[in-house]
């Protein structure tokens, strides 16, 4: 389970960071595959039908919280960038330059914001994921109350 959130995590560490430096909600897309692959992989290692499900949505959470962490990242360089008033798009629009504390507060709190609901989608699909391997490879995997001599 460990094992398998780490990984995921990391790719969705990266992935996440990418993203979320275009925008904040380019983010959303990414706990798709991190939560699926993260469930699988668990199933992958792990081998018990039994359990995988529920260390599937461990594993998923483990990745969640790894992509906040990118989430965080990307939007102190979002912040850091937007603080300069001729990067702004706001005057595209006739809208006047954005003070540089509301652009940090908006940073910080969209990235708070979509990075718990990237936990919750990584983790509800880190069960789905181990729901897949049972149904596809668990289902030739003997079963594992078998205990040695």
């Amino acid at each position: 389970m460990l094992k398998a959130g780490l990984i995921a995590g990391g790719v969705m560490f990266v992935f996440v960071l990418v993203a979320a430096i275009f925008s904040p909600f380019c983010a959303l897309c990414v706990p798709l595959l991190a939560g699926l692959g993260a469930g699988y992989l668990t199933g992958n290692f792990e081998k018990t039908p039994a359990t995988t499900v529920q260390r599937g949505a461990y594993a998923g959470a483990i990745a969640g919280g790894l992509g906040i962490l990118g989430q965080l990242i990307a939007s102190v360089v979002n912040g850091l960038v937007l603080q300069n008033p001729n990067n702004q798009i706001n005057e595209l629009f006739g809208l006047p330059a954005v003070d540089p504390t509301t652009v940090w507060i908006s940073q910080l709190g969209v990235a708070c914001c979509i990075g718990l609901v990237n936990v919750a989608l990584t983790a509800a699909l880190g069960a789905g994921g181990g729901a897949i391997w049972n149904n596809t490879a668990g289902k030739s995997t003997p079963p594992s109350d078998i205990t040695p001599a």
